[in-house]
């Protein structure tokens, strides 16, 4: 039986999503009507084991004007992405940062860049978009793509979309990124998993597709 998980939406456009099924209605605030819908439950985090060589972390929007503003950044993102920052540069992990101009120079300081590491300015969600990312990263022979950050339904949902139609595989770390709600963050997480070559089953390293996992399921060769 497939598990499925009911949320309360306000427009029709969950059931082109999710291609839920419409259960109820009701008033929300302002008048406007709600209805629930059934959507996959997100899947439970798969280990993997990476190759340092050939394997980047991309950091997206761990700053200070987006993510010292949001709780779960603080008190969920943070803790997790620290200790593992620190891993991935023991293992010898390229790195590989994504901002807008006006947020470069303001990262959160425990995770913030080091020299050597790789800072895109970007200019969309995608930082694959109108950027040397893909070239560089493939001159360094990179192949997957830990990806993480605010906000799983905003830029995480995009880069990876745009890694994964570049021949990337993706890796997310679901301790390592979020949005506003819990809602969001479960479109998020779907949608990364349906995109590229979809991978709603959570097969560990499905090639150009998003694998969740989280940040102590992830060991290095």
């Amino acid at each position: 039986m497939t598990l499925t998980r009911t949320v309360l939406v306000t427009s029709g456009l969950a059931l082109a999503l999710f291609c839920g099924a419409a259960q109820a209605q009701s008033a929300a605030p302002g008048g406007k009507p709600m209805m629930a819908v059934q959507m996959p439950v997100t899947p439970e985090p798969a280990p993997v084991t990476l190759d340092p060589k050939t394997t980047a972390l991309m950091v997206l929007d761990y700053v200070e004007d987006i993510c010292a503003k949001q709780p779960t950044c603080t008190g969920q993102m943070l803790p997790a992405m620290t200790p593992f920052l620190a891993r991935v540069r023991k293992a010898g992990i390229l790195v590989a940062y994504g901002t807008r101009e006006r947020n470069k120079d303001h990262w959160l300081k425990e995770v913030a860049p080091a020299p050597g590491d790789i800072q895109i300015i970007s200019t969309a969600q995608d930082r694959f978009y109108n950027t040397d990312l893909d070239k560089t990263l493939k001159a360094k022979g990179i192949k997957t793509l830990i990806m993480v950050g605010w906000k799983v339904s905003g830029s995480v949902t995009y880069t990876s979309v745009g890694a994964m139609i570049r021949d990337y595989t993706v890796v997310v770390p679901m301790d390592t990124t979020s949005a506003g709600s819990p809602y969001e963050t479960t479109i998020g997480f779907y949608n990364v998993q349906n995109s590229g070559t979809a991978n709603l089953k959570n097969e560990p390293l499905k090639p150009k597709a998003v694998t969740l996992t989280r940040t102590d399921m992830i060991t290095f060769k």
